[in-house]
């Protein structure tokens, strides 16, 4: 199973699709928490260079809601993270998938909630 949902966007560079990825979030309900810029990071603490690579948290309030009603530690999971990464083909846009992510969670009515959330991340992914 793999735990993440993606796509190749090779007509474009990263700031574009970067823009076009927070666009199709917002336009699907989700806010970003989080950013981290890892290509940054690595250069500060390790002096090592990389090509971009963009992590966003990604939350759906609704869905985060619900999620957390019925299992309350499942915030140790959240938020929903997409990231951006350059490849030599492209920007190659990745955003977990919260069904697989929530496999170790016994509890089917959560898993409901996660394939929902699944559907959505998955327009966004397209959308992009």
């Amino acid at each position: 199973m793999s735990y993440t949902i993606n796509r190749m966007i090779t007509d474009e560079g990263f700031e574009a699709v970067d823009k076009r990825a927070r666009q199709a979030l917002a336009d699907h309900g989700f806010g970003v928490l989080t950013e981290i810029d890892v290509k940054a990071t690595m250069k500060k603490k390790l002096d090592k260079e990389m090509p971009a690579y963009l992590i966003l948290g990604a939350c759906n309030p609704a869905m985060a809601w619900e999620a957390i009603g019925i299992e309350p530690r499942v915030g140790a999971m959240l938020p929903c993270n997409v990231i951006l990464r350059e490849v030599p083909e492209g920007v190659e846009v990745s955003a977990i998938d919260p069904v697989a992510s929530m496999t170790a969670v016994d509890n089917d009515e959560l898993k409901q909630v996660a394939a929902k959330v699944r559907d959505m991340l998955s327009e966004v992914v397209e959308a992009i």
